[in-house]
Order: C-alpha cells, then sequence, then structure tokens
C-alpha cells in the first residue's frame, strides 16, 4: 500500500513539474523551463525518452549536442514522426554544419500531416521551399507547419533574415489554434536574440 502511494505522489509530482515547465516555456523563460525537463527525466527515466519538449528547450538554451541525443532517443517512442527528424537536423546543425545535419537526418516513417513528407525532403536537399508551400495548399495546419519549419531551415542553412520573416508568420495568432505547442515555440522563437 506504502510504494503505491508513493507511486501515486511521485506522478503527481513528475506531471506538476512537467505542466511548470511547459509553462517557463510558453512564457519565454527557457533556462527554467529546461530546469524542469530536466528534473522529470530525473524523476522518471522510463518517460525521458518522450519528452520531445526538452529537446526544443535544449535547443533555445543552445545545448545542440544534447538536443540531437533528445531527438535521437524520442526516434525510439515516435519513429515516424517528420519534426523529430526536422528538431535533430536543427540541432546538427548548430553544433557541427547544415551539411553535416543532411547527413545524419533521421530516417522517418509514415507522418501523413500536411505538409510533412515534403518538410523532411526539403530538409534532406530534394525539395524547395515553394514546393513546401504548395503541398501545404490552403489548409490553415499545413501552412503553419509549412512556414515554421521552412523559416526554421532557412535559419539553420544560413539565411537568417528569410527564415525568421517566415517564422514571424507562423507565429502570428491566427495560427495559435492548430499550431497547438508549436505555436508558442514559434513565438518563443521570435522572442529571441
Amino acid at each position: 500500500m506504502l510504494a503505491l502511494l508513493v507511486s501515486v505522489l511521485l506522478f503527481q509530482d513528475v506531471r506538476a513539474i512537467m505542466d511548470r515547465a511547459v509553462t517557463d516555456f510558453r512564457a519565454g523563460r527557457v533556462e527554467a523551463s529546461l530546469e524542469g525537463f530536466d528534473r522529470v527525466a530525473r524523476l522518471s527515466p522510463a518517460d525521458a525518452p518522450h519528452l520531445w519538449q526538452r529537446g526544443i528547450a535544449q535547443y533555445y538554451a543552445g545545448k545542440f549536442r544534447e538536443c540531437r541525443d533528445m531527438f535521437v532517443s524520442h526516434r525510439i517512442v515516435n519513429p515516424d514522426d517528420v519534426e523529430n527528424a526536422a528538431w535533430h537536423f536543427l540541432c546538427v546543425a548548430r553544433a557541427e554544419s547544415p551539411e553535416a545535419a543532411r547527413k545524419q537526418i533521421l530516417p522517418v516513417g509514415p507522418d501523413a500531416r500536411l505538409p510533412m513528407r515534403e518538410v523532411y525532403r526539403m530538409f534532406k536537399g530534394e525539395m524547395t521551399q515553394a514546393q513546401v508551400m504548395k503541398a501545404a495548399g490552403s489548409d490553415p495546419a499545413g501552412q503553419f507547419f509549412a512556414r515554421l519549419y521552412i523559416g526554421l531551415y532557412l535559419e539553420a542553412t544560413g539565411n537568417r533574415e528569410a527564415g525568421r520573416a517566415q517564422i514571424e508568420i507562423a507565429a502570428e495568432d491566427r495560427y495559435a489554434r492548430v499550431g497547438g505547442y508549436m505555436h508558442d515555440v514559434a513565438r518563443v522563437h521570435m522572442k529571441m536574440p
């Protein structure tokens, strides 16, 4: 009975820390957010591979090697996700180079979201930004993810001004509902120097 009570209390504590870390990130308190995500990983090591939010916080905290490792770990629990491969690319591009990132891009499975297949091909160097936008069509979620990932890709490959312009559009209020947490990422990105 005592073990069950301890387990329930630990779960409640981990959940509260996770919620606080997410709130801290959304408010732009990246370092505090990362401390919270790291604490969750220490308290619940089995859940650590699921903490993709931690990898994003590591990216914005400038911990690019840790970020890369987080997304390698996340692939174990989410092998189809293009966003995972994209963030891994971004971390490697910052830690090493865009060329190294392209060579190390993680494989993905059948991510059916618009235009994630095209985003992946853009990160691999096989598609243009215009082709990604065309694939997004008029779908608001597709437009959001296209702009966000085109912007991040452009910044990572050396075109900061054009990249920020795309991310600025992704951060607009009109995309809040369809972008969810990733819309918060776009907003936080725009506040970074």
